[in-house]
């Protein structure tokens, strides 16, 4: 049983370090990350005898919390400009305190009412949201890796519905851009597709899809005797930050009866934005819609929807038995919606999220951070040697400056710990890439990293 006053002092450890770890990264105190060697990390930790021996007590606690945050990377810090994971905002952090210590597992209703009814009321948000309104279906997964393959696991339901007793099909492909997430092709592995059943479509200078070109691919793989699972498209692209043409894409998948999926893990955040759902028009013509919140939703990783248009086909993406699951009257649980039976209870995170801030506090965060991006541009396009290829739609911005080793560049800023940001190619070539993550991040962060990176 807990010893609750030995839990209460932990707990007030707890959040005492977080919330001056925060404070600290938020005004940009430390470095934004370190490198120490992890076996040098793990000594300075001492992990090895706390595993052996045991024995740690709240105080103990503190000072190794105190030490582990800050051996990590700050999300909250004005230079994390990386990946695109989110700095959470304080209420999802709660959620995920409250799931560590109730422990619900929710795909079972049984086991998580109100986890798995926040859910409910979360996804019947966002399908709203997507145009998908009271006839689509949703779950939420572990990450934009799980909601891609659950998806395209509902789109190979849909044209081929015996794969799951039979096998899937020698003559099923997926027509992607050749800047679709990696989870695309790994999903198609998985699929028992394999990866050449991913087939590239035409692209722009940009990687974003040729819509003229897209009925010419269709035809192509029905020449070759292809039946095509599903089209899919980005919105954004993780690498450029760019949408596809969701509108004209989906008119011609129409036209051709093909399941049109968009991955909107990053982007869809976009809808709450009065200013940026423009960049988003169409997507209610897609068959399934992907969308991370622990990327511009604010919420700790993980928590991604599925959508699909028509419920039905959610419900046929899996088609399992098992006893001591699957009786009586299953209409409210989830398991066989998902690849997880043992699922958090991750609308919480969304929910507390969208409670404190409502839909347009998270649009208003959105569009700052997309101006932010853009301001980046503007400043950057106006320095000497700085060279970005397209102009920003999004808080993801591609550049390069001068002829230098880009790879190079970012590895001297990283070492010092000064900024935190990722690379990515766009037409085969090589650029830096900066993602605005943090709220904190402002003109003055940016001003630093451009002469930072001239320096370096």
């Amino acid at each position: 049983m807990w010893d609750m006053k030995e839990f209460a002092e932990a707990a007030g450890a707890t959040v005492d370090e977080l919330g001056a770890y925060v404070d600290d990264s938020q005004h940009g105190v430390p470095p934004v990350l370190r490198r120490r060697p992890p076996r040098e990390l793990a000594d300075k930790l001492g992990l090895a005898r706390w595993i052996r021996e045991g024995g740690m007590t709240p105080e103990a606690y503190r000072h190794f919390l105190r030490d582990y945050l800050d051996e990590g990377t700050r999300l909250h810090h004005p230079a994390y400009l990386g990946h695109q994971t989110a700095a959470p905002y304080f209420p999802a952090a709660l959620a995920d305190f409250v799931h560590g210590a109730i422990n619900n597992p929710m795909a079972i209703y049984e086991m998580g009412a109100s986890a798995a009814t926040v859910e409910f009321e979360v996804l019947r948000w966002m399908l709203a949201t997507v145009g998908f309104g009271e006839t689509g279906g949703g779950v939420l997964t572990h990450g934009g890796s799980l909601a891609n393959l659950t998806a395209l696991l509902a789109a190979r339901a849909h044209v081929a519905p015996d794969a799951w007793t039979d096998g899937v099909p020698g003559d099923l492909v997926l027509l992607a851009p050749p800047s679709a997430h990696y989870s695309v092709t790994r999903a198609a592995a998985i699929l028992g597709m394999g990866e050449k059943a991913v087939l590239p479509l035409d692209v722009d200078g940009l990687g974003r899809i040729d819509v003229a070109a897209l009925p010419a691919a269709l035809d192509r793989a029905r020449r070759l005797g292809r039946r095509v699972m599903a089209v899919v498209a980005g919105a954004c692209a993780t690498s450029s930050g760019l949408y596809d043409d969701l509108r004209g894409i989906g008119e011609v998948c129409a036209r051709h009866g093909v399941w049109l999926h968009v991955d909107g893990a990053h982007g869809a955040s976009a809808l709450l934005s009065e200013r940026h759902r423009h960049l988003l028009d169409g997507i209610e013509l897609a068959d399934s819609v992907i969308w991370d919140a622990h990327k511009m939703l604010r919420t700790a990783g993980l928590a991604a929807a599925v959508l699909t248009r028509r419920e039905s086909d959610l419900d046929a993406a899996f088609r399992q038995q098992a006893s001591y699951l699957f009786y009586g009257d299953q209409g409210f649980d989830l398991v066989g919606r998902t690849v997880e039976c043992t699922k958090a209870g991750l609308g919480l995170k969304i929910f507390l999220n969208l409670a404190w801030l409502g839909e347009k506090g998270m649009g208003d965060f959105v569009a700052r951070q997309y101006d932010t991006a853009h301001r980046f541009w503007e400043l950057g396009r106006d320095r000497p040697g700085f060279d970005f290829p397209y102009e920003p739609e999004t808080n993801i911005v591609c550049f390069r400056y001068g002829t230098a080793d880009q790879a190079a560049v970012r590895e001297r800023l990283m070492d010092d710990g000064s900024f935190h940001l990722t690379s990515a190619e766009i037409g085969g070539v090589r650029h830096l890439r900066v993602t605005v993550m943090a709220p904190a991040t402002d003109d003055t962060t940016l001003e630093a990293l451009l002469t930072k990176i001239a320096e370096a």
